[in-house]
């Protein structure tokens, strides 16, 4: 039951990571103005890597954390 649990798990992140990859692609194609739903994609992941960065000591873990993460 757990192995099933992981499997649809992983199949959501994995999908979910497919439609960031493909909001990146469409806003930066189209523009945010043109898109009603992945609009602020890219703007909401440069203010994630720029806050990150602004935190020093603390933001370097936190991206090696998440680096881990989809790593796995």
């Amino acid at each position: 039951m757990i192995d099933k649990a992981k499997g649809t798990i992983g199949g959501l992140t994995d999908l979910g990571l497919a439609l960031l990859a493909l909001a990146i692609v469409l806003t930066l194609l189209v523009g945010a103005g043109n898109m009603a739903f992945f609009g602020g994609v890219v703007g909401n992941i440069t203010a994630l890597v720029a806050e990150l960065g602004s935190s020093g000591l603390p933001g370097l873990v936190a991206v090696g954390i998440i680096l881990w993460l989809f790593q796995r």
